[in-house]
């Protein structure tokens, strides 16, 4: 995952990347695949939209990325999250 990480590009404040990383995180531990059936109607798109609802001030580009990052890192429970969090905190303006 490439992300554009240029002032232009929207950057965000430390408590928005940090509430973008809870957020994924709490989506990757409560996902798992017949999570619908214990929950009718549960769709994983549902808990993604939540996540990128604390992506506003990102370019959609970038926030899209992210949140394919996430469904990622809720369907493959040994993806590493480490580079998410490094990505998601490259995003941080000073």
């Amino acid at each position: 995952m490439t992300l554009d990480t240029t002032k232009e590009a929207g950057m965000f404040d430390r408590s928005d990347a940090e509430a973008v990383i809870f957020h994924a995180a709490i989506v990757a531990f409560t996902y798992y695949p017949d999570k619908h059936l214990d929950e009718p109607g549960y769709t994983l798109d549902e808990d993604l939209e939540w996540c990128a609802g604390t992506m506003t001030d990102l370019p959609a580009g970038t926030r899209q990325e992210l949140v394919d990052e996430i469904r990622m890192l809720a369907a493959e429970p040994t993806r590493d999250r480490q580079g998410f969090i490094k990505k998601v905190l490259s995003l941080v303006h000073d």
